[in-house]
């Protein structure tokens, strides 16, 4: 596996409230992990900050080996961390309705266990097909499914930033959990909607299917997006599945 990952504070905002990273437990299987903050004056990069370190903290102690565990593992942690977030925003007033999106990869050789709740999203290059994984959790998705609206209207929705589920707002934190099988050569992406709300899948496409390193893929797409008007902080992680294993 090769893994790179960017996080850019856009065009728009005076901060970044996104979080990244990727983490490594005993058994030498890995976690990688991005937020997307939201409420509070200073808390969306206080809960996403959280909601990474602290599941990060918690994967390094565990030897866990199988898929099977990891969904075990993760739906525990992903509870408690969302009863955390809300002990803290109760703490303290200028962190009052703070919350963070979530999607997280734990990735073995041959499957990976996709959680997610939000709209931050996980998509699998495959043969040269880009395929999102994840399920949007916002209001405009919410009027897609229903036929309300096209997907295409609900990219420019005036409120297509209004999500319906985040960690830290309510007790009851529903988040997705699958598993999906891996073979040599797919490329998994794990980013923020300040990407994709900028970035058009074909455009991700095409990067992806580029000669550029994991590294330079994700330089690219940021730059896309920024280009297009960092209207918001973007992430972008991607973990190529091939045989050498670097963490740049």
């Amino acid at each position: 596996m090769e893994v790179a990952y960017r996080t850019s504070i856009g065009q728009q905002r005076a901060d970044n409230e996104d979080y990244v990273d990727v983490f490594t437990n005993q058994a030498g299987q890995h976690l990688a992990i991005v937020a997307d903050g939201i409420g509070g004056h200073q808390g969306g990069d206080v809960a996403s900050a959280m909601a990474v370190s602290h599941l990060g903290h918690e994967f390094v102690q565990t030897d866990l080996t199988t898929p099977e565990a990891a969904q075990t593992w993760i739906s525990k942690e992903i509870t408690a961390e969302n009863q955390s977030i809300i002990d803290k925003s109760n703490q303290f007033a200028d962190l009052n309705g703070m919350g963070t999106t979530l999607v997280a990869a734990l990735y073995f050789a041959e499957e990976v266990v996709i959680a997610s709740i939000g709209d931050s999203r996980a998509y699998l290059l495959r043969d040269g097909q880009l395929r999102q994984l994840t399920e949007d959790h916002s209001l405009v998705n919410e009027l897609v499914k229903r036929g309300e609206i096209s997907r295409q209207a609900a990219r420019h929705h005036p409120q297509k930033n209004v999500i319906i589920r985040s960690l830290g707002i309510s007790d009851d934190a529903r988040f997705d959990l699958k598993t999906y099988p891996l073979v040599l050569g797919d490329q998994l992406v794990l980013c923020t909607d300040g990407l994709t709300n900028m970035v058009e899948d074909q455009q991700i496409k095409t990067v992806l299917t580029s000669s550029l390193s994991v590294a330079e893929k994700c330089d690219r797409l940021i730059e896309l997006a920024n280009a297009a008007g960092g209207l918001d902080n973007i992430t972008v992680l991607i973990i190529a599945n091939i045989s050498q294993e670097v963490v740049d």
